[in-house]
C-alpha cells in the first residue's frame, strides 16, 4: 500500500545567521560593497552626464582635494558630523531612539547666538567664548532631557517625541531671528563677536582638536567605564538591568544629559568656529545622517571617524561633480543615497548567509 502522505518540500535557499565571522572577512565585505556602491555611482554619471567614466571620479576628487580650502572644509565638515555622532551614540547603544540630535544642536547653537546678541561687545571675549558654552550645553541638555523624563516616567514614544522637538526648535530659531533682526529680512547675518581663534593661521583647526579629543573621551566612557557598562546592559535587556541591580530610569536621563552636552558643544563649534551666525538650517541635516554614521560604525568612535569621512568625502565630492555637469541639486543626496544601499546590503550578508538547496536524485525502491 502506497503512502498517501506527501514529504514537505525543502525551500530553495536559507537565510541563516552567521555564529562568528572573522573580522577580515567581514572587513573584506564591506570593502567590496564601498568598492561596488563607487563603480555604480560612476554609472550612473555616465548616463547621467554622457562623458567618460573616469570623468566623475576626476570631479569627486576635484571636489575634495583641489585645493587647500576644500580640504580644510572636508576637515571641519566631517568634525561637525562626527560630534553629532557621538552625541547620539550613547542614546543609540542604549536603544533610546533619539531622532532629535538636530534640534538638541540647533538650540545650542541658538543659545550660543543669544549669547553674543545680548552680551557681545560688552564683555571680554574669552568670557564670551566662555558664556556661549555655557548656554549651548545648558539649553541643549534641557533639550534633551525633556524626553528623557517622559521615556523614563511614562515609557513615552521617545522616537515621536523627539523628532516633534525637531520642529519646535526650528519654530524658535524663526521667532528669535525676527525679533533679532528688525529689517524683516530673517536672515540674522554674520555675528561681529564670539568667533573661536584661528590656530597657526587655520580658522577650523580648534574644532578639529576639541571633536578629537572628545572622540577620544566618548570611547573611553563606553568601553572603559561603570557608565558605558550601563548603558550596554541597558540596551541588551531590561530585565537583565534591573535584576542586576541597574536604576534603568537613572541610566536614561544620565546618558540623554550626555547627549545634551554633546550636541550643545556641536551648536557652538557650528556658531563660534564655522558660520558664525544662527538659522533654522544650521544644522544642515546632520543630526539625521549622524544616526547612519554611528549605526555603520557599530557604535564604535573610533570607527565613526571612518564613516563620517565617507559620508562628507560624497557629499563635497558629488556637489562638484554636479557643479562641473551641470546636474540637479539633489545629484549628491542620490550618490549618498546609492551609497548607503550597499554599506546596508553590506552588513546583511556579513551577519547572515544564504545556503542554496542541493537538488538530490530520489532512490529507487
Amino acid at each position: 500500500m502506497k503512502s498517501t502522505e506527501k514529504s514537505a518540500r525543502e525551500p530553495f535557499f536559507q537565510i541563516v545567521k552567521r555564529d562568528n565571522l572573522v573580522w577580515w572577512k567581514a572587513w573584506l565585505i564591506r570593502a567590496a560593497a564601498v568598492i561596488s556602491a563607487f563603480l555604480v555611482c560612476g554609472i550612473v554619471s555616465v548616463i547621467l552626464t554622457k562623458r567618460g567614466f573616469g570623468s566623475f571620479y576626476v570631479s569627486l576628487f576635484k571636489g575634495v582635494f583641489q585645493t587647500e580650502r576644500r580640504i580644510w572644509n572636508l576637515f571641519q565638515n566631517i568634525s561637525l558630523l562626527l560630534c553629532i555622532s557621538l552625541a547620539v551614540t550613547p542614546a543609540f547603544k542604549m536603544r533610546f531612539w533619539n531622532i532629535g540630535a538636530e534640534g538638541q544642536a540647533l538650540v545650542g547653537a541658538l543659545a550660543s547666538a543669544a549669547i553674543v546678541v545680548y552680551f557681545g561687545g560688552k564683555v571680554p571675549e574669552a568670557l564670551l567664548l566662555v558664556m556661549m558654552f555655557g548656554a549651548a550645553v545648558a539649553a541643549s541638555v534641557i533639550w534633551a532631557v525633556i524626553p528623557a523624563l517622559f521615556k523614563a516616567q511614562w515609557n513615552t514614544n521617545e522616537t515621536l517625541f523627539t523628532l516633534m522637538m525637531n520642529y519646535v526648535a526650528k519654530s524658535l530659531v524663526a521667532y528669535f531671528i525676527n525679533v533679532w533682526v528688525t529689517s524683516g529680512s530673517g536672515v540674522l547675518g554674520v555675528l561681529k563677536f564670539g568667533h573661536f581663534p584661528a590656530i597657526g593661521g587655520y580658522a577650523y583647526l580648534l574644532n578639529i582638536i576639541i571633536v578629537a579629543v572628545l572622540t577620544v573621551l566618548v570611547y573611553m566612557y563606553l568601553k572603559k567605564t561603570k557608565h558605558g557598562y550601563e548603558v550596554s546592559v541597558v540596551g541588551e535587556s531590561l530585565n537583565t538591568a534591573r535584576y542586576v541591580g541597574i536604576n534603568v530610569k537613572k541610566v536614561i536621563i544620565r546618558t540623554m544629559v550626555l547627549t545634551g552636552v554633546l550636541c550643545g558643544i556641536a551648536g557652538l563649534l557650528l556658531v563660534a568656529g564655522t558660520s558664525h551666525t544662527v538659522a533654522t538650517n544650521t544644522v544642515g541635516g546632520r543630526g539625521f545622517t549622524a544616526i547612519l554614521v554611528s549605526w555603520l560604525a557599530k557604535f564604535n568612535p573610533l570607527y565613526m571617524i571612518l564613516t563620517s569621512f565617507m559620508v562628507v568625502f560624497l557629499q563635497q565630492g558629488a556637489a562638484q561633480v554636479a557643479t562641473d555637469y551641470r546636474l540637479s541639486n539633489a545629484f549628491p543626496d542620490i550618490i549618498i543615497g546609492m551609497f548607503f544601499f550597499f554599506i546596508i546590503a553590506c552588513e546583511f550578508f556579513a551577519n547572515y548567509s544564504i545556503k542554496f538547496r542541493l537538488a538530490k536524485k530520489e532512490k529507487k525502491a
